[in-house]
């Protein structure tokens, strides 16, 4: 099945139909976040550096780096977060821009094979994002929209996904290069959202045989007990195919989700991942602790 290999200078990340879920943290983004964007435009990223080494210590196997500020210098913004990003942790980036200098300036700096986010249909973007992924050598993020905007018709969406692999393959990227954000829309405003999604998920592992990803907190957009509806969308997307998402692991809740996801999708043999961090130590005087420590000394000694 389709691996997408991304990597830092040190660590490699491996996106795929049988392997665990990639969890790409969130946080290192100023949109909503205005205390952020105040700090970096003021070129203080002490933020960035904590957020960083936070996300990765709770569970995200990847960090997507955003340096989006109103009237900032994003491409030298950009490219100033992926450099302290990656001297802190050894995690793979997702380096996110709307703004083509942008990707240019961080793809420049980057250690490794980064994941580009993103390219959407639009011809534009398409000529202006398929080229610099091909010279970089780097992996991207298809969104499933394109001129005529994003239609409710999960059919249609998959079209333009199918679309930009194609243009991409003229580009000389391959298919296990492109991973599709089918565009996760608020359930709250649109009742078949998260139909909409598994369909067209289905439809991408088993026709375009592509990864996925998505911002997943966009499908609880204003509703209450947002982790809730996360979490349970989480759980049913990996079981339709999707194979990393864009979240925040901060929320524990969040990562045991996908953690479980991993173990009922047999992607978590013998269950190791799960009882490595879930497991209980022994209470202090147990049998179990003086064994623990018996083993420790045994071990010592040889």
């Amino acid at each position: 099945m389709t691996e997408t290999v991304l990597s830092s200078a040190r660590r490699e990340v491996v996106i795929g139909f049988e392997r665990p879920f990639v969890i790409i943290g969130e946080r290192i983004n100023p949109t909503g976040r205005k205390v952020l964007a105040a700090e970096m435009a003021a070129d203080d990223f002490s933020r960035v550096e904590t957020d960083a080494m936070a996300q990765v210590q709770a569970g995200a196997h990847m960090l997507d780096v955003n340096a989006g500020i109103p009237l900032a210098d994003e491409p030298a913004l950009l490219a100033r977060a992926v450099k302290l990003v990656q001297s802190v942790t050894d995690a793979p980036l997702s380096i996110d821009s709307s703004i083509v200098a942008a990707l240019e300036a961080g793809l420049a700096v980057y250690e490794g094979k980064a994941l580009v986010n993103s390219v959407t249909g639009e011809e534009e973007r398409l000529e202006s994002v398929l080229p610099l992924v091909r010279k970089h050598g780097a992996a991207v993020v298809a969104i499933s929209n394109d001129e005529t905007g994003i239609s409710e018709d999960p059919d249609v969406r998959f079209e333009v996904a199918k679309r930009i692999v194609e243009r991409a393959a003229d580009h000389g990227i391959p298919r296990s290069d492109i991973v599709v954000d089918p565009l996760v829309m608020p359930i709250g405003a649109i009742n078949q959202a998260g139909r909409q999604v598994m369909h067209i998920l289905r439809r991408l592992r088993e026709e375009l045989k592509v990864n996925s990803t998505c911002g997943a907190s966009n499908i609880s957009f204003g509703l209450p007990n947002r982790n809730g509806i996360n979490g349970t969308f989480l759980s049913m997307a990996i079981t339709a195919g999707m194979t990393s998402a864009i979240t925040n692991p901060l929320h524990g809740d969040i990562v045991q989700t996908c953690l479980a996801a991993d173990v009922m999708m047999g992607h978590d043999p013998d269950c190791r991942r799960w009882i490595a961090k879930y497991r209980e130590p022994p209470a202090p005087g147990s049998e179990g602790e003086r064994g623990r420590r018996a083993g420790g000394r045994r071990r010592r000694r040889g």
